[in-house]
This record gives structure tokens, sequence and C-alpha cells, in this order.
């Protein structure tokens, strides 16, 4: 198992990861913010089987603010873009996208450590750019080409990257595999915690409560983290669960409520979560109250099971990038001008990537028995074809160290 986990990673994240994240480049003429760091005060957490839980003010860098804008402003951008590519019919099949729920992914990233992993469902761009997949990496995937994160093959829902395995498309099933991902971390005692995320509406999945109780009979060191955006594809939580406190439904297993709105709160939830999970207490239930703008998926309008106005008070008053955005500023972390060029290079980055997405070629038909295994068997290199008696020949594509 210690071989297996990280070569599985490393394979699986192709060629296109890069480094994300490092501090935003500025032009001479930007006129700078005046302080260093500012202290912030956070919604109170709900807790469940704990005595304390995270703290509820936090100090924030200006480099760590402009870091974590920039990563806000990225994810909306690259979804805007999967929208739009997708109504061109570029992206085929299905198409869920995150937009205004960035506050929970980058909060949480900004808190975790280069040993922690996190497996996710189905609305995954976000996390995939935030784990180290390039942006065109990201939409090279959506639209079916050979520089995607998984050479085209994988599609909106199966993205991969370095300590991040994916993006899956079976409601909840990537819960149990996070347990497995957490029991790795606990059998290679390389000290990491894995966070496995899922949303309002696979809340119910029987599997989920196995997965939580096989991780408190091990003491796992895993996070599961509900993304709670109100809606399980047309149906709100209200009509769906007898009970809508997703945190506290691990029942032996103590769980947490956060404002997944506000980046910060998902930033100090999360490294309490590292501490206390890494420390050998056991799995933790995380339950991030956010919203998607989105219907469930492309296919879905979202607007016959909730209203317009629902939507636009959201945004208004609850958006995670202009609330973050008004707190920098009022707190002079950043000024209008840092802000304005984060946004023109942020579109322009996506803007070239999606232009070179629809460019790329599709990987040819040679590859459709390629890495099928990280590393195949000697007496396994002759694939299964349609017929029997005509296999195809297994080839290596990613680059193995």
């Amino acid at each position: 198992m210690s071989k297996i986990i990280p070569s599985v990673a490393k394979l699986l994240a192709g060629n296109t990861v890069t480094k994300v994240g490092a501090p935003v480049a500025t032009t001479s003429n930007a006129k700078y913010s005046t302080k260093s760091e500012a202290s912030f005060e956070i919604k109170p957490f709900k807790l469940h089987k704990l005595d304390k839980g995270p703290a509820t003010s936090a100090t924030l860098t200006s480099e760590d603010a402009i870091k974590m804008y920039h990563q806000l402003a990225t994810i909306r951008r690259i979804e805007t873009a999967a929208g739009n590519l997708y109504k061109e019919k570029i992206v085929r099949g299905f198409c869920h996208l995150y937009s205004g729920q960035e506050a929970v992914a980058v909060g949480m990233h900004a808190a975790m450590r280069e040993v922690d992993s996190l497996i996710t469902a189905y609305r995954c761009h976000g996390w995939t750019y935030l784990m180290g997949v390039s942006i065109l990496g990201v939409l090279s995937e959506l639209t079916g080409r050979r520089t995607g994160c998984s050479r085209g093959k994988g599609g909106s829902m199966h993205l991969y990257g370095r300590n991040f395995y994916g993006g899956n498309g079976i409601v909840g099933a990537q819960v149990p595999l996070g347990a497995g991902v957490a029991l790795a971390h606990k059998y290679n005692g390389d000290g990491g915690v894995c966070f496995a995320l899922y949303g309002d509406g696979a809340a119910n999945q029987g599997q989920l409560f196995e997965a939580y109780n096989m991780a408190k009979l091990w003491d796992l060191p895993c996070v599961f983290v509900c993304e709670n955006n109100g809606y399980g594809m047309g149906t709100s939580a209200d009509r769906s669960s007898a009970s809508t406190d997703y945190y506290s439904r691990g029942d032996y297993v103590p769980g947490i409520w956060v404002d997944g709105m506000d980046v910060m709160a998902t930033r100090e939830a999360t490294k309490w979560a590292i501490d206390y999970c890494s420390s050998g207490k056991g799995p933790l239930v995380m339950e991030m109250e956010t919203y998607r703008y989105s219907g469930h998926s492309m296919s879905d309008p979202g607007t016959s099971y909730r209203t317009r106005e629902e939507i636009q008070e959201v945004r208004q008053t609850r958006d995670p990038i202009t609330s973050f955005k008004e707190k920098l500023l009022s707190n002079e972390l950043a000024t209008p001008d840092q802000l304005k060029e984060i946004d023109v290079k942020v579109r322009q980055a996506v803007d070239e990537a999606t232009k070179q997405a629809k460019s790329e070629p599709e990987v040819g038909i040679e590859e459709l028995t390629g890495d099928i295994y990280c590393y195949c068997p000697e007496d396994h290199t002759q694939i299964r074809g349609l017929h029997p008696d005509a296999p195809l020949q297994h080839i290596y594509v990613a680059q193995r160290n």
C-alpha cells in the first residue's frame, strides 16, 4: 500500500500539474496596501460532541489575502468559461459548476499541507485547479483534449492531480474511498489527513454511515466534509433530510458546522480539523453551509425549485468573493487597484487557456488502452478488445519517475 498510493497519484496527475497559489505579481504602477495584516471575527461554529472548537477570530496577512482573492477569482472565472464551453457544445456530457461555493475550497486549501489529500464528487473543477492542475489542464479535460489532466479521457467529473483523487461521478461513492485514503495515511505513518467531500444530496447514502463507522473504529485521520449547498439536484435539503444538521449526523463522530461562504471561517475550521485528526483522535464530520448559483448541472436551469429572487439575494448579501473583497478593502489589506489588476490578469489567463483548450487535438485511438495499469504486469500486456481474438496492446502514456 505504501507504494501504490503515491504511484497512482503521480500517474493520475499526468504532466499538467503546476505550482498553484504563488504570490500574484503586480505591476510597478499599482497602488499597494498599507497594512501587512488584520484580524477578523468569524461567525461562531456549531459543535457536536466537542467541548472546544476553532477560534472565532483569525489574523490574515496581506500576502495571504491577495493569494486567496486570486484563487477565488480564478475559480469563478474557470466556471464561467466552463459554462460557456458547455453552451457552445464543446464540453460534452455532464458539467456541474462550483460558482458560489468557492470559499469552501479556497479556505480549506489554504489550511492544507503538502502531505494532506482530498477526494470529492463531480463539482470538482475548482478543487482540481487548487490541487495543482493548471487552468489549461482543467479546461482541456472538460473539452476532451490531450492537454487535459486526464488527457481528455475523464471529462468534467473525473479530474485528478497530486494527492487529489477526483472528481467522482457516483453519488456518495467517494466517501468510503476517502476513508481508504485516510487508512493509507495511517498505514504509511506520514501524518497526512484525508478530506472526503460530498454534498447534502449524498448525505443520506448508506455507504457514508458505513464509512463513518469504519473510520471511527480505526481512528482514521479523515474529515468528512458535507458541502451543504441547500439542494440535492432539484430537491431542497428540508424535503430530503429528516435532519438537516449534517455536522451532527456522524452520531459518535464529532462534528463542526461552518459558514461556508466565509473563506476565513473555512480556513480556520480546516486548520483545527487537521490538528484534531492528525493527533490520533480519529475522524470528524464538518458541514460547510454554502450555496450554488447554477442548477445542479448545466442541464438544470435551477429555477423550477427555487426563485430567482432567492439566488439574487444570496449574490447580493453573501457572495464569497464580494464579501471577502470588502473585508480586504475596509481593512486596507489590498487596494482597489491591486484587486482590479488581479481580476484583469485572471480573465486574461482563463481566456487564453479557453482558446487553447478549443484548439488542442483529442488523443488518438491508440491511447484507448493507455495507463490501464500503473505498472503493467508482463502477463497482462494484452488487453481484451471488442472481440476475444482481437486483443489490444497496453501502453504507457503518463510520465513515471
